[in-house]
């Protein structure tokens, strides 16, 4: 609602009493104001009813035996120090947090158990089954695990089902006649920024903290996995908070806390949570089976820029561009085809190519679903039989492309650069044994191999290097140079569609075309 003052308000409220003028500017001041959720007074009576759904993890590893003697984990016996597999994508958030590899010692076995040596945190959220989250990193490797309540009773604890790909674990110890309380699950979808949030867990081993702030981004991707949609907030997260509860102003858990960023190796206000509705189906799987069962396209995808949007006659920049289709897969069953750009599945929008990802492994196994793609300038229909991701997995479909990236010509000479397209920039050859050979380009690949690139030419800033195999031009093949030739002449747009085959990998690449005159001479 919105007030106008006018001259003849301010006249009228010359002629009132006081009190009437007081109570009359209030609520004309009131009327004019956005409306905001205010601070709280105080978060103690969420404190009292959420600290007993919090409890402290600790656990027991034999450290690995090296000639003779133990080299200790980088964060073995460190206080508050979680424990992370190698190559761990918070590995490279933490190297700073946590310090550096220690001595070799002689062979022991410890118990983390006092609070001064935790390693995580967790949340109760089944009492009468026993059930408790945390961190996949918290426990990882662990040979035995043990749980501290509120109340400072220690109990053990054995997992139930664990999932690297979200960092999330599900845990189970015999909870019935302790003094617990059930941590439920809100909606993080709901949550906007500004939004305040109260986070516990253990810091630095400490016992049960609770620490407030708010929602500082969300949809945030840390490059930590194929899922990353985490909630960003300002509310303190250190050493020991992992996989503890981040609630809402309901005692809701919309979040699990799980990283940090920190150059100083304490907090400064960027943690990161994973969000409830991106957990809740992990955990209601790993409940069930034990382990996750996502649901699989078999595609590789990767972003729709605005400049392959414009070459494919998209409006706008949307959806998920198919870069390669696993053979057999269900996406290739269902007629999929590299190229094409997936805007909705299963009745779903893809703004984004990050959507997909989520919105596929949260499809049920072997559910036949609609997909629109857009192929050749026109939204194109399909069914596809959604797969089981584990499985795929365990039958090695999703084997990533080996091979060496390229860098130079290998003392080719200008004699063999091949013919000129100048429209791209770019000199090209039909594929032969030699070529083959040289560029380490296997017989199931077709097309024309890059010999040489004009240095001002879109191509390079997009990275068409040398070695690099032109497989398809606007989402045809093309195999020879009067095809390729023939295809850039005929074009009306001023960008052509690459498929790009690059030691195994596919990739999609929209180049601007330049005429005769721009290119190299």
């Amino acid at each position: 609602m919105t007030t106008t003052f006018t001259h003849k308000n301010i006249f009228l409220i010359g002629s009132f009493s006081l009190l009437t003028k007081i109570l009359f500017v209030a609520f004309i001041a009131q009327a004019g104001m956005a409306k905001a959720s205010p601070a709280p007074e105080s978060f103690a009576d969420l404190a009292d009813e959420l600290l007993p759904t919090v409890v402290n993890i600790s656990s027991t590893q034999k450290i690995e035996e090296e000639d003779g003697m133990q080299r200790r984990s980088p964060f073995g016996n460190r206080p508050g120090m979680p424990q992370f597999p190698e190559g761990h994508p918070f590995n490279d958030f933490f190297d700073d947090f946590f310090g550096r590899q220690f001595p070799m010692q002689p062979q022991q076995r410890q118990f983390r158990r006092d609070p001064i040596s935790s390693l995580g945190s967790g949340f109760v959220v089944d009492k009468e089954n026993g059930l408790i989250i945390t961190n996949n990193h918290v426990i990882d490797g662990a040979d035995e695990i043990k749980i501290t309540l509120h109340d400072d009773t220690i109990l053990p604890a054995k997992v139930i089902g664990t999932d690297d790909k979200t960092d999330i674990a599900l845990l189970k110890a015999d909870l019935k006649g302790e003094k617990v309380n059930v941590a439920k699950f809100g909606d993080s979808d709901i949550m906007r920024v500004g939004d305040w949030v109260i986070a516990i867990g253990n810091p630095f081993g400490l016992g049960g903290t609770v620490t407030a702030g708010i929602i500082s981004a969300r949809q945030r991707d840390i490059n930590s996995g194929p899922y990353d949609d985490y909630i960003q907030t300002d509310a303190s997260i250190n050493r020991g908070n992992s996989g503890g509860p981040m609630f809402n102003m309901n005692g809701e858990v919309i979040g699990i806390n799980t990283a940090i960023f920190s150059p100083t190796g304490g907090s400064v206000g960027i943690g990161f949570a994973i969000p409830s509705v991106l957990a809740e189906p992990v955990i209601d799987q790993l409940n069930k089976y034990g382990r996750t069962k996502r649901g699989w396209l078999g595609v590789k995808i990767q972003d729709v820029t605005e400049d392959i949007a414009d070459s494919l006659g998209l409006a706008k920049p949307a959806g998920a561009l198919v870069a390669e289709v696993t053979p057999t897969g269900p996406a290739e069953k269902a007629g999929i085809e590299a190229g094409d750009i997936i805007l909705a599945f299963d009745n779903k929008p893809v703004r984004e190519m990050r959507n997909l990802p989520r919105i596929v492994a949260e499809t049920d196994i072997d559910k036949d679903v609609t997909v629109i793609v857009w192929r050749n300038g026109k939204r194109v229909t399909l069914k596809a039989n959604i797969g089981e991701l584990e499985k795929a997995e365990d039958e090695g479909l999703l084997a990533a492309h080996g091979g060496n990236r390229l860098d130079g010509m290998n003392g080719k000479d200008e004699t063999s650069m091949g013919t000129e397209i100048p429209q791209l920039g770019l000199f090209l050859n039909g594929l032969n044994d030699a070529l083959r050979e040289e560029f380490n380009i296997g017989d199931d690949v077709n097309g024309l191999v890059v010999m040489d690139v004009d240095v001002n030419a879109d191509a390079v800033k997009k990275g068409i290097d040398v070695g690099d195999v032109i497989v398809a031009v606007n989402q045809r093949s093309v195999k020879d140079i009067d095809t390729i030739k023939t295809m850039i002449e005929n074009t009306k747009r001023d960008a052509v569609l690459l498929q790009v085959n690059r030691q195994g990998r596919i990739q999609f690449v929209a180049v601007k075309l330049q005429t005769p005159n721009d290119a190299t001479e």
